[in-house]
């Protein structure tokens, strides 16, 4: 899966979620000031995410991410340390 996979992805995942426009979800997005995600929305995309990458998030790498861009590349470094017949949920 390539970044831009992962990016169109987590975009669709956003819209559904959050009810973002998609055009709002752009990688230099701050999640919370510009996206207005709070703590609730926070602990929604983590469950997200650790269905879109098979693992078990830890809180401190959680806390880490700040923009659209550190959303996709976290889930892409996971995606790239999965087992080999790991299989992520395709998002629609």
């Amino acid at each position: 899966m390539t970044h831009e996979e992962v990016f169109l992805g987590l975009q669709r995942v956003m819209v559904e979620l959050f009810e973002l426009p998609p055009d709002a979800i752009r990688l230099e997005a701050h999640l919370v000031d510009d996206l207005d995600l709070d703590s609730i929305d926070a602990i929604d995309m983590a469950v997200r995410l650790q269905e879109m990458t098979g693992r078990r998030l830890a809180e401190e790498e959680l806390r880490s991410v700040r923009t659209v861009a550190d959303v996709v590349d976290f889930v892409y470094r996971h995606l790239q340390e999965a087992p080999a017949d790991f299989d992520p949920p395709r998002v629609s």
